[in-house]
């Protein structure tokens, strides 16, 4: 595998920063950035007369990685060429009324070939629901097939976010790129550093990702309750304070952030699926918590060492702070120097869990894919 990693500043000038890939044999080009940048239609122009041979894809995002920096004022470019392995590209958009299931259907169908090993996925991270996504992916893909990737983000605003593969991103676009062949080396970590607090209680009233009661009383009283002077910020704060959930008949737990509240209704909208009968508790997190949990991610991974994409989600941004690329210097304490490490902070992260083979939707994690090949 061959790689380039380079930033395009909005004056459509480039600053490489790692690989030895000249741009014209790129067959894939990941491009990171705010949802203000990403939208220039000019900048698209750009990377595509850079990597006039590659597959373009865009997302935005909620914070942009070039190694161990954050980068938000440039698009961050990784393209790579794959040696033995190949790939294929796939996107549709999710138009008004439509079935979330038969998309995701039609882009495994799309990719699904005998030596299908892994898919990548980039998803619009407001429109679409990431439970249903994922639910839907593992049905559809190949046994054996594993997935990752992330929700695209728009930094702290929450009002849109942009994908798109081989044209100008816009809104509710799912990208898949499908990689082949044995040669390719993967590896997957997941971890989030928060700890969680007060009684388990159950979920009484759900509607997908809408949480109406815990233990029959309105769950919004609750939270307001337990964040004490903190629920002043709401719904800001909520970031600061996920649930843990843990699904009925199942014994691990995923993490949901809390996306908007509704006063009136006495509800709150998480960036994935609360089942009714669920067991949840609230959570949170210290610095080193979170660093330590980006640490464990990246133990999980190391077996591959190529490429690093890392998707973290906005949550650990928030409450981090400044000292948010400490999460990343712990990812490249682990990896090493050799490694390309790229990403991006999102609105719900892709990954398999521990030892279970099957993707799941993550909020507050971070998530990690690895990539190499084994040349002949």
């Amino acid at each position: 595998m061959k790689l380039l990693q380079t930033l395009l500043s909005t004056e459509a000038s480039w600053t490489d920063l790692t690989g030895d890939l000249s741009p014209e044999d790129a067959g894939l080009v990941l491009v990171f950035g705010l949802r203000a940048t990403l939208a220039k239609p000019a900048l698209f122009d750009e990377v595509r007369k850079r990597f006039p041979n590659a597959r373009v894809v865009m997302v935005s995002t909620a914070g942009n990685l070039a190694d161990i920096r954050i980068e938000d004022e440039q698009l961050v470019c990784t393209a790579l060429c794959l040696e033995r392995a190949t790939l294929r590209c796939a996107s549709a958009r999710l138009e008004t009324g439509a079935n979330l299931d038969t998309l995701c259907q039609l882009l495994g169908s799309q990719l699904n070939a005998p030596d299908l090993r892994h898919v990548l996925v980039f998803s619009d991270g407001s429109l679409v629901n990431g439970s249903t996504l994922i639910a839907a992916f593992n049905q559809c893909l190949p046994e054996g097939v594993t997935l990752s990737g992330g929700l695209a983000g728009d930094g702290t605003d929450f009002a849109s976010t942009l994908v798109g593969l081989d044209s100008p991103p816009t809104t509710g676009v799912v990208v898949a790129v499908g990689l082949y062949g044995e040669s390719l080396r993967l590896g997957f970590g997941s971890a989030g550093g928060w700890s969680t607090f007060g009684p388990s209680r159950t979920v009484t009233a759900s509607a997908n990702n809408v949480l109406s009661e815990l233990d029959g009383q309105p769950a919004l009283e609750l939270y307001r309750a337990y964040l004490g002077p903190e629920a002043d910020a709401l719904p800001a704060a909520a970031l600061r304070f996920p649930l843990s959930v843990v699904p009925p008949h199942q014994t691990k737990a995923v993490v949901r952030t809390i996306l908007s509240i509704d006063d009136d209704a006495g509800t709150m909208t998480f960036a994935g699926d609360i089942p009714k009968g669920a067991s949840v508790r609230f959570m949170r997190a210290s610095y080193e918590e979170l660093v330590n949990g980006a640490e464990e991610a990246a133990r999980q991974a190391v077996q591959a060492s190529e490429l690093v994409i890392c998707v973290s989600c906005v949550g650990r941004r928030v409450v981090l702070g400044e000292r948010t690329e400490e999460e990343l210097e712990g990812v490249r304490s682990i990896f090493g120097q050799t490694p390309v490490l790229t990403g991006f902070y999102s609105y719900g992260e892709l990954a398999p869990s521990g030892h279970e083979h099957a993707c799941q939707l993550h909020n507050q994690t971070m998530t990690i894919t690895s990539l190499a090949e084994e040349l002949a």
